[in-house]
């Protein structure tokens, strides 16, 4: 019986820099909603690289009640309860070298490209956010050259808007063994949509995992791939996990 549905946001949850689909958006509202009362229904959460204000919001919309990951598993929070933790592995050191390369980013990364910005409040990771995607490949390149020549415990990864540097044994794979753990429930026990590379780790541990139609290819080779894009696509895979634990019901 699938639990909870962890879903990420830009890509998936939303398109970003687009106004959401908020028919969509409302119909998971309702799915989540009615998981209260209907344990065939698994419980919404999320699973983003975007730090906490804006996944708290999103997490407002849908009516999310059990802890969420935000900033690729450096943090979790629980809406319910106001509860915010961080990951033990973020270590003075970790930020030190977390501090040094906002700054090198800042100073060398920001200035080159037009549109560009490092994506403000983030606490436990470098995120650089920028809508035109051929600059995101050029910043990918880069940075991955800088860090990876001095600071072998970071991995970077990038979406079609972003580029994030993630401490390697703090990433959305331990977050969901995080909110599993919290809900005495085993990652068996989940399902997980998500469209970029930092959430191969996540998708590798849950026992249906899912990937809209606009994901990278590198994520479809390990989920199931929902032919239509994003909000679409979260609604249909919640759908069908729905319709997985009915059956299973049925079966027993």
């Amino acid at each position: 019986m699938i639990k909870i549905f962890a879903v990420d946001l830009d890509g998936c949850i939303s398109h970003p820099f687009q106004t959401p689909d908020w028919d969509a958006i409302s119909k998971i509202r309702e799915y989540n909603h009615l998981s209260k009362h209907n344990p065939v229904i698994p419980a919404l959460t999320i699973s983003t690289g975007r730090p906490l204000p804006y996944a708290e919001a999103v997490a407002q919309w849908l009516g999310v009640y059990h802890p969420i990951v935000f900033e690729s598993g450096g943090g979790l929070y629980h809406p319910e309860t106001n509860e915010l933790t961080w990951s033990n592995s973020l270590t003075e050191d970790v930020f030190k070298h977390i501090h040094e390369i906002r700054e090198w980013v800042t100073n060398e990364i920001v200035p080159d490209y037009s549109g560009t910005i490092l994506e403000f409040t983030k606490h436990t990771d470098v995120g650089v956010v920028s809508p035109n995607y051929s600059d995101i490949k050029e910043i990918y390149k880069r940075i991955k050259d800088y860090v990876e020549q001095r600071y072998e415990i970071f991995d970077i990864h990038y979406t079609e808007v972003s580029v994030n540097v993630i401490l390697k044994t703090c990433n959305k794979g331990t977050g969901v063994e995080q909110i599993a753990e919290l809900l005495n429930i085993t990652t068996g026990d989940m399902a997980y949509m998500g469209d970029g590379t930092n959430d191969i780790p996540a998708l590798e541990k849950v026992k249906l995992p899912y990937a809209p139609i606009n994901a990278r290819e590198e994520v479809k080779k390990v989920a199931k791939v929902i032919s239509v894009e994003a909000t679409e696509a979260v609604k249909t895979a919640y759908e069908e996990i729905i319709e997985y634990n009915r059956e299973l019901v049925l079966e027993h």
